[in-house]
């Protein structure tokens, strides 16, 4: 088995909100910071020691494909093609048997967030648990899953994009769970990880741990936000190689 798990990038949707910016390309090719937008979650997998991703395609999927082929940015990638749309669940789930490790680390195609995620890896390892996810400080946004953990950062409760303003963190759309889980997702329909199946797993007593990033999550499902991610990323490189200080608790 890899030492590291595989990462599954999510990047099937057709970015309907940023047609005017992008046209019929898919959204995780738009240029940002001079660079397709994808090479940023590359970088980032590489530089934090993962060797090999899964990219969970549909819409233009052969474009994407064409763009990167087997390898790029020093990972080896592999392509799982949904013919319909199949949601962030039943795009897992159809990837399942791709996976090589035995656990996975699954990521929007559309956003980023510079987490240490060698070391979410460790505290996984560590703890034994089913699944963890990367948090982020809630900051008042109504399009992301509100969070709530108990004192021993086990994940109590997780509702997607619900307007919970008292929930104190938001999910930045990163999670590692372990493989076996993933063939419990329904196979062959579209279905969410985040409406549907992460709370039917706590319902289910499922050890489900949060990973603090006391950052930020940046991405580019909007052209307001695609605009803002100009400006951001194009230090990401710069901002990755200064310590992690005070990135996660």
């Amino acid at each position: 088995m890899p030492s590291t798990p595989d990462a599954l990038i999510l990047c099937g949707g057709a970015g309907t909100r940023l047609r005017s910016i992008t046209g019929e390309s898919p959204k995780t090719l738009a240029e940002v910071a001079g660079r397709p937008f994808m090479e940023f979650l590359f970088k980032q997998l590489h530089r934090q020691g993962f060797e090999r991703a899964i990219l969970a395609v549909g819409y233009q999927g052969e474009a994407i494909r064409a763009q990167f082929g087997a390898e790029a940015q020093g990972l080896r990638l592999a392509y799982s093609l949904e013919s319909a749309p199949l949601g962030t669940g039943g795009a897992l789930r159809n990837a399942a048997d791709l996976v090589e490790s035995e656990s996975v680390l699954v990521m929007n195609g559309d956003s980023y967030t510079e987490a240490d995620l060698a070391a979410m890896w460790a505290e996984f390892r560590t703890a034994n648990a089913d699944a963890s996810l990367v948090l982020i400080p809630a900051d008042g946004r109504t399009d992301c899953g509100n969070v709530r953990m108990n004192e021993s950062r086990d994940v109590v409760g997780f509702t997607e994009k619900a307007g919970d303003f008292h929930a104190p963190f938001v999910s930045a759309g990163i999670y590692l769970m372990r493989k076996r889980l993933v063939f419990d997702i329904p196979a062959g329909r579209e279905i969410s990880l985040e409406r549907e199946i992460f709370p039917r797993w706590l319902q289910e007593g499922r050890q489900i741990k949060g990973f603090v990033f006391r950052g930020k999550c940046t991405d580019i499902g909007t052209p307001e936000r695609y605009r803002e991610a100009q400006e951001v990323l194009v230090h990401a490189e710069t901002d990755a190689a200064t310590p992690l200080r005070e990135r996660s608790e």
